[in-house]
Order: structure tokens, then sequence, then C-alpha cells
């Protein structure tokens, strides 16, 4: 696909997006690298505009130079942003009670802590991502440790065997204490996403290095 075609699909799908207002997002597509440019009205907003474009078929890379305008340039003070933050991480389930720590600067909330899943850690910057006044998500939260390197690299090799949208055998894996490396290559960015996700589900995974090539 050539990159004016590329361009084209990119703005069809955010215009497709019902969650996004794309009429101030700029896009610009350089040898399969879609550069995103404008501003958005929240955080949330930003990090909706990477996933969508994450799913057009073609798309290699993403340089993402968006900014976070609130309307009319509303602000929110830190410590409000904060008490927030602690009130809808204690309502979320998916979040174990006590082990994130929330620090809020200038509107940029850091999260740390540890947890015993990376569906915890997601779920932790997911939820603060939403809240009015945050312009960007800080996430240091860490996974514990919990299983070998041979049992986790071989829960994601049978993951990746399980799933029919992408062909297993193409993607490498090496593991070494809780550190999973892929490498290979596929056909399009979502499967290398799919390989991502596939690699943070298994247990005990503290850091993913993600060197698949795309095309």
């Amino acid at each position: 696909m050539d990159d004016k075609t590329l361009r084209q699909e990119v703005l069809n799908e955010l215009e497709y997006e019902p969650g996004l207002d794309a009429e101030h997002i700029g896009v610009a597509v350089e040898r399969g690298v879609v550069m995103l440019s404008g501003h958005v009205n929240s955080y949330h907003e930003k990090m909706l505009t990477e996933e969508t474009v994450q799913r057009v078929k073609g798309v290699k890379g993403i340089a993402e130079e968006i900014e976070v305008r609130y309307p009319f340039e509303k602000k929110t003070a830190d410590d409000q942003i904060a008490e927030r933050a602690v009130n809808v991480l204690t309502w979320d389930v998916r979040v174990p009670e006590d082990h994130i720590m929330i620090k809020v600067e200038r509107g940029w909330v850091t999260l740390s802590g540890e947890v015993d899943w990376h569906y915890q850690r997601l779920a932790a910057a997911d939820a603060v991502r939403k809240l009015g006044g945050v312009v960007g998500v800080n996430n240091r939260v860490t996974v514990k440790r919990r299983a070998s390197s041979g049992d986790v690299k071989r829960k994601i090799e049978e993951s990746l065997k399980r799933s029919a949208e992408m062909e297993a055998k193409a993607i490498e894996v090496s593991v070494s204490e809780g550190r999973v490396t892929l490498g290979g290559h596929v056909n399009a960015w979502y499967e290398r996403r799919l390989a991502e996700r596939a690699a943070w589900s298994a247990p005990g995974v503290a850091v993913v290095e993600d060197h698949i090539k795309v095309g």
C-alpha cells in the first residue's frame, strides 16, 4: 500500500471511531510510518487516537505529537486530580487495593507500586487517564516475578499458537528473569500488538522488549 492510500485509510478509521473528534488531528505518512499532530480534548482521546491508528493495516510505526487542550483552558488542581485518582482506583475491582502510589505534577500522573499481573498495571493507568485535568500518565508500576523463564516462554508460545490472526512460527521468543524479548516479523501492526499482549499475559513478566518487524 502506498503512503497516500494509507493516509486516507488512517483518516477514515479516525473518523469512524465514535470516541474521537478527529477534526483537529493531522495525519502524515512516510514509508508506512504515520505522523500524528494537532490537539484533542483529553488524554484519553490522545491514547485512543494511537490505538485507532494501530488497527489500520499497513501501519509500520507511529510518531505522535498530539497536544492535550482542555476546552476553554479548563484546568484542575493537582491535589484534586490526585484525590480523584485515589477514588477511581479504589472503585476499580481490577486494581488491588493499597498497591498503587499516586503522584501528580502539573497534570502529569505518576503511578508506582507492585502488582501480581500486567493487566492490573494496565487497568490502573486506564482508569486514571480518563480523569479530567490529566495531561499524561507515567506508569511505573511493576509486576512481581513468579514463574521460571522456561515456563514463561512455553506459555507465551502456546498463546501465540492459539491465535488465529497471526503466524506464530514467524515470531521468536526469549525469556530471562522476567524480561521477554520478541523478534521475527509480522504483516501488520496489530499483529505485533497481539504478540505483545500474549507476552504480557504470561505470569511473572516484568518487561517486554518488542523487536518484531512489520512488513
